[in-house]
């Protein structure tokens, strides 16, 4: 009988092997760019080890755990894994920390914009996964837990148990004092950090700590000497970042597209000054970029987004309205009610609706940003007798997943027509799915368009007096970019009046198309620099 009872001994401590290792590799798993997978990593989860250590110490005074506790630690270990891949998953593919007071909010829109351009079988896939997903987690975690619990009821195994665990736990904390007890292990964050984290994200909003953080309202001053009578846009290119200058294969890629850009600006007796800016968001959220740069705040979360808007303040667009612009903003990815817009001090806003697109759809704005530029040219850059006019325009087409990417019309008479391209044309752009493992070909390919469009928008109006801001509202998700990347995106000045360009250059503008190091530079610091450049201060 002994074999056997030696063979059963070998099983239970293997069964409590894989226990632990259930338990630890749940909360200490990684993300696999640039896809929505995980992979195993050789961590430790100090959160496994104290509840290993707790069950152990409970047992001294109520016993093994029963049934029931152990099912609400399982129900528990599900929470701290989903907060463990939504942590993972969003630094991984957003370059940016998941905040949950204010992201979950976007999120049925954000689903919405992605069911629209995914495959029909992938959406049904992901539904069936979120539904089925907990349960999945919970029954192998329950397991776990049960198989440490019954453990506990045995002095060798209940040893063992407190001494690993207890071991771990005080790694653990010398590894996040900064000291390295033993180089072969590495601790994991902990996922209850996240959780902490949105709780106090919560509590500074709730406090209105956040508004006094702001401190008062600075007026935003400037003669626009320099500008005088010159229509003015501040063109931001979504999704336009650094990363299509620094990697090689995009710059390879986009090479062609550039030099017809810089080509078009030469030929049409305009020039053109670059520089790195730092944004203040990464992947997403792009009107905390705009807010920044139009009122010179540095705005990097929704909640000061929020407060900011709460208050009386001076912005770039009431600058220019002071000095007889007329203010408009050309918002083609607007489909609901924009109350911001009353804050910015715009004239006038046209929607998607008053936009008018009749077109063959895009994306899930449908609209193209050609279209937006043609019909905002339509409305009031041909009008006669008119003020000079300052432009808020953010674009669309470059958005995430990128394609399908509409055709440039040289023809501009026709892009505002419901048949603004060839039948060929229109198929060969709707047969482009996007392919979310590789989404560098279709950046390229998006960036590609609006080089075009930018450019024969300056060729069809060489005889008009521009100046255009055109700038990134932030990089790419990671899931281009890849992890770690920095923050910058490109910005642009195309102009003919060379006062302008040139104060640009003396705050760290370069000549040309191409930005170069270091930033010169960040979102809110580039309003004075602007400023700087359009008038005497």
């Amino acid at each position: 009988m002994r074999p056997l009872s030696n063979l059963a001994a070998v099983v239970r401590w293997a069964l409590l092997a894989v226990a632990l290792a259930v338990l630890n590799l749940s909360l200490t798993f990684a993300n696999v760019w640039p896809t929505l997978r995980i992979r195993p990593t050789g961590a430790v989860s100090i959160e496994a080890a104290v509840v290993v250590l707790a069950m152990v110490a409970a047992w001294r005074w109520r016993g093994a755990p029963s049934r029931a506790a152990l099912r609400w630690l399982g129900a528990l270990w599900v929470v701290l894994v989903v907060g463990r891949y939504a942590d993972v998953t969003t630094r991984s593919l957003y370059g940016r920390e998941l905040n949950l007071y204010w992201d979950l909010r976007y999120m049925p829109d954000v689903g919405a914009m992605l069911a629209y351009v995914a495959d029909p079988w992938l959406i049904v896939a992901v539904i069936a996964g979120a539904l089925l997903l907990p349960l999945a987690i919970y029954v192998p975690l329950r397991w776990a837990v049960g198989r440490v619990g019954d453990a506990t009821r045995d002095p060798w195994p209940r040893r063992v148990l407190a001494a690993t665990s207890g071991a771990a736990v005080v790694v653990g904390v010398f590894w996040f004092a900064g000291v390295r007890v033993l180089e072969a292990i590495r601790i994991s964050e902990p996922v209850t950090r996240v959780y902490v984290q949105q709780a106090r994200q919560l509590a500074y909003e709730l406090s209105g700590a956040g508004v006094r953080a702001l401190g008062p309202a600075r007026p935003i001053e400037s003669n626009l000497a320099h500008v005088a009578d010159a229509d003015v846009f501040l063109v931001f290119v979504e999704s336009y970042g650094a990363v299509s200058w620094d990697r090689p294969a995009l710059v390879e890629a986009l090479a062609a597209s550039r030099a017809r850009l810089e080509a078009d600006i030469r030929h049409t007796g305009r020039r053109v000054v670059s520089a790195f800016i730092e944004s203040t968001t990464f992947g997403g959220e792009s009107w905390l970029a705009h807010i920044s740069l139009l009122t010179g705040t540095e705005v990097r979360d929704q909640d000061t987004n929020v407060r900011l808007m709460g208050q009386q303040r001076d912005t770039l667009v009431t600058a220019f309205a002071r000095q007889g612009y007329r203010t408009v903003a050309i918002m083609p990815g607007l489909q609901r009610g924009w109350p911001e817009g009353a804050f910015y001090g715009f004239d006038d806003i046209y929607d998607a609706y008053r936009l008018e697109y009749r077109g063959p759809p895009f994306g899930w704005w449908d609209i193209t940003d050609q279209f937006a530029l043609g019909r905002l040219d339509a409305l009031e850059i041909a009008r006669r007798n008119r003020p000079p006019v300052f432009v808020f325009f953010p674009t669309i087409s470059t958005h995430t997943p990128f394609t399908p990417t509409p055709p440039y019309q040289p023809d501009w008479s026709r892009v505002l027509t419901p048949t603004p391209y060839e039948a060929e044309e229109l198929d060969r752009a709707w047969s482009q799915p996007p392919d979310w493992l590789n989404l560098g070909p279709g950046y390229a390919q998006a960036l590609d368009y609006l080089h075009a469009s930018i450019g024969g928008y300056l060729r069809l109006r060489a005889d008009r007096d521009f100046v255009i801001v055109l700038i990134g509202d932030h990089q790419p998700p990671a899931m281009v970019t890849g992890e770690g990347a920095p923050w910058d995106v490109p910005a642009h000045v195309i102009a003919s009046r060379g006062r302008v360009l040139d104060r640009l250059l003396e705050r760290g503008f370069r000549e040309g198309l191409q930005p170069q190091r270091p930033v010169a530079a960040t979102m809110h610091g580039l309003l004075p620099i602007l400023l700087h450049a359009f008038g005497d201060d």
